[in-house]
């Protein structure tokens, strides 16, 4: 087995840090090799506030992976995530030189390069360009501009914008732990390419991600991302209500809410009770169903209220920007009993909970298909695309020898999927200049 067909994908989260080695096989889906996972100890809210800490709970989670996997880990796929990651729409062009040739990616770049020019607040940086449509001399709705003839060309943006010092803090942990930071992505992106299908994406698509600190959304249409936001609540909010309202330790309140929690309170009868053993000797503590219910009730549908006014201000309720497959939802808090009838109760939109197990080899164990493991499997599943940079750049080499040749051809419909693929790996780049610079 060579060890160039093995890549490993790393999440690091607020509650956990999961390293996943995997491979492609016969049948091109991802072969699980071995997976390590530790207890997160120095990330608040998906931002790193403990570097120590980070390191040492991603150097378990390594070697966790590698004993598992008995393959040798050094280069990894990172997710960022975090409070401090923001998006904005923005709205470009550029006027070329020669309408008489026809628009190449050079253009597309030098476009996308204008946006990165933005000013943005002290501390922010652009980290992440999409663009959305584009127009070609007034002429609108374009989803590929490459190959037409125009003078002005103009874009609709996706822009992401995040802290750079929380960006650069995950590239000292990861550098620290003694490994290799192979390319660097959005979970929101992450979850979605191990939990959405093609159609989901085309027929528009609100994929919301419930984690320990934050819960990720990233709207699409038309098979292309619309809207991200992080909302700063998660799993562990809800643990801190019950631990709060029950008073009992932080441990207790997490096993009460898998255990027995669930969103919708009227479920429960007033005659259901859990008993927790008491601290050091003291009586044992009762704790109503119903109550545990109405605690986590009132927090879940806090959270999912903030979500839907994002997805409202997308423009849900426009015909043109509907989302037909409603709402996706992942991550650990999308376990949480009866999550899926709130969120349709709330929204009046249809809900499935996404699991990663379509991309994953038939003899997976069923623990790494959860929900749980969305982002991990979708880190993974960007490192298998990755890992032949050799065969990517003859596919450029190729590309760029095509071009001369056909300047006033029609495009070849290979070139525009290689363009289309390259804004992503744009993104890892920037994301990758900004830690080297660190």
């Amino acid at each position: 087995m060579e060890q160039t067909n093995i890549s490993v994908g790393l999440d690091i989260g607020t509650t956990k840090i999961v390293a996943l080695v995997g491979k492609k096989n016969e049948f091109n889906k991802v072969e699980i090799l071995g997976m390590g996972k530790s207890k997160s100890l120095g990330v608040h809210r998906g931002v790193v506030n403990n570097i120590t800490q980070t390191i040492q709970s991603i150097q378990q989670a390594v070697e966790d992976a590698i004993i598992n996997s008995k393959q040798e880990i050094n280069d990894v796929v990172v997710g960022i995530a975090g409070q401090h990651i923001r998006s904005i729409q923005h709205s470009d062009y550029i006027t070329r030189e020669n309408p008489e040739e026809v628009i190449n990616e050079d253009d597309i770049q030098q476009l996308i390069q204008q946006v990165y020019k933005l000013v943005m607040l002290p501390g922010e940086e652009i980290i992440h360009v999409l663009p959305q449509e584009y127009k070609v001399d007034g002429q609108g709705e374009i989803k590929e501009p490459i190959g037409m003839h125009g003078g002005r060309l103009e874009a609709n943006f996706h822009v992401v914008v995040g802290q750079v010092s929380s960006i650069k803090n995950i590239g000292r942990c990861i550098k620290s732990a003694g490994l290799n930071m192979e390319n660097i992505t959005l979970e929101p992106l992450a979850s979605s390419e191990a939990v959405l299908s093609f159609e989901e994406k085309e027929a528009g698509v609100a994929l919301i991600d419930i984690g320990g600190g934050t819960t990720d959304l990233a709207i699409f249409k038309d098979g292309i991302i619309r809207h991200t936001a992080v909302i700063p609540f998660g799993g562990n909010v809800i643990t801190e209500d019950i631990k709060e309202g029950c008073s009992i330790i932080e441990k207790q309140a997490e096993l009460l809410k898998i255990k027995f929690g669930s969103a919708w309170p009227g479920e429960n009868r007033d005659t259901e009770i859990v008993s927790i053993p008491g601290l050091q000797g003291r009586d044992p503590k009762e704790i109503s169903l119903k109550t545990l219910s109405k605690i986590i009730n009132a927090r879940v549908v806090e959270i999912i209220e903030q979500v839907f006014l994002e997805i409202k201000n997308y423009g849900h309720n426009e015909q043109k920007k509907k989302l037909i497959a409603g709402i996706v939802l992942t991550g650990g808090g999308s376990q949480l009993k009866h999550l899926k009838q709130l969120v349709e109760y709330i929204t009046g939109m249809d809900t499935r909970v996404g699991y990663p197990s379509e991309h994953l080899a038939g003899d997976t164990q069923e623990s790494v298909s959860s929900p749980l493991f969305a982002t991990a499997v979708g880190l993974l599943m960007n490192a298998l695309e990755h890992s032949n940079p050799s065969e990517v750049s003859s596919v450029n080499e190729n590309i760029d020898e095509e071009t001369e040749e056909t300047e006033e051809k029609d495009t070849p419909i290979k070139d525009i999927n290689v363009a289309r693929k390259s804004i992503l790996d744009r993104f890892g780049e920037r994301l990758k200049e900004f830690l080297d610079n660190a």
